[in-house]
């Protein structure tokens, strides 16, 4: 039996991981080879990341409520099931700011399954406003510094570096960021993409396919006191709810999720708190969906896919990485959700909701 090549791909929160995986398989399956993606999340199943994935007509499976570095033989059972039909290459992302997956996934598989796999090149996405926090001019957007230690040491599991987000720069700005990441990372290729626009890709399609990663393992950090800083500053928020008007009219479902995110945004701006990234998917009539997210309070909301029509149903599910405590982010999406019981006179049945911070003991309901 042949060997089945995989890649992990890293980073940062809202850097793009999963509209690059997203971007690099359809490329791939569109250029006569076949990719499958592994879409992981440390929540529960309602993951968006493989819902929004499987409308793009690509091949998803998701590993939910853990980590793929501390599940190597649910990972290779995984990967084995995507390739009963044979695939080029099988990727995964791995939850939110996770760092030590070169030594805990390709670690193990290079070990344990060493005639089974060939590594692609462990890739790291990053985009322009978090590679900020990092650069000479270390601006400030609003995020602890302890974050930036989860940073770098993304960079140094690299096998390649990946930035993203083009479509938003200039070109004297992608030449700036394209040069600070070579200085930083010299002895790895640096690639520039835009995932949203699936451009730029054929060298990076090409590298991952035909290089192996050097599995490269070294000490970055993992567990130690900066570590533990930097993670116990974050909490991870899941619901899936279902929404409808109380006398059946229909209302706008891209302007009530905007006005969520908005009230979501106020509280975590009036509690002096964050959220590196926020994902919104929602359902309406016959599968017509929306996809947005928010990058932080400072931001705009962006948009993947909008809804089309208006309706009276709505299906929503929210997965959101804050620098929050859990209690207090739960106090503020409830309040949310209030202010838009209020404002559409909906009713919000929640079928589905955990939060908890990363060093909390189990999680809050």
């Amino acid at each position: 039996m042949s060997k089945r090549r995989f890649m992990v791909v890293s980073g940062f929160l809202g850097a793009g991981k999963t509209t690059t995986m997203l971007a690099l398989t359809r490329y791939i399956n569109n250029h006569g080879k076949r990719a499958a993606i592994i879409a992981n999340d440390l929540g529960a199943s309602n993951i968006i990341d493989a819902e929004y994935s499987s409308r793009y007509d690509v091949e998803v499976t998701p590993i939910a409520g853990t980590c793929i570095c501390y599940v190597g033989e649910v990972l290779n059972e995984c990967i084995e099931r995507l390739n009963k039909v044979p695939k080029d290459i099988v990727m995964s992302d791995i939850p939110g700011c996770g760092i030590g997956a070169l030594e805990h996934v390709y670690g193990r598989l290079d070990r344990d399954y060493k005639d089974d796999y060939t590594l692609a090149p462990f890739t790291v996405v990053t985009d322009p406003e978090r590679l900020r926090m990092i650069m000479p001019e270390q601006a400030d957007i609003n995020l602890p510094e302890e974050l930036k230690f989860l940073l770098d040491a993304q960079l140094k599991e690299a096998d390649c570096v990946v930035l993203n987000k083009t479509d938003l720069m200039t070109q004297e700005e992608i030449d700036r960021y394209m040069k600070f990441l070579k200085e930083a990372c010299p002895d790895i290729p640096v690639f520039a993409i835009s995932a949203k626009e699936e451009t730029g890709l054929e060298p990076l399609v090409d590298y991952i396919l035909t290089e192996e990663s050097r599995v490269n393992i070294t000490d970055i950090g993992y567990g130690g006191e900066e570590f533990l800083s930097a993670e116990e500053k974050m909490s991870w928020f899941n619901r899936s709810v279902y929404i409808t008007t109380k006398d059946e009219s229909e209302f706008d479902a891209n302007q009530l999720v905007d006005d969520l995110i908005d009230e979501i945004r106020d509280g975590l701006i009036a509690n002096r708190k964050n959220v590196p990234h926020l994902k919104t998917f929602a359902i309406g009539k016959e599968g017509d969906y929306g996809k947005c997210s928010l990058i932080g309070v400072d931001y705009d909301i962006l948009h993947d896919q909008r809804l089309q029509e208006k309706t009276s149903k709505l299906k929503l599910v929210i997965n959101a990485r804050a620098v929050c405590e859990s209690d207090l982010l739960i106090d503020i999406v409830d309040d949310a959700f209030e202010a838009i019981r209020d404002q559409y006179n909906v009713k919000v049945k929640t079928f589905f909701s955990e939060c908890f911070g990363m060093m909390d003991e189990g999680y809050k309901d």
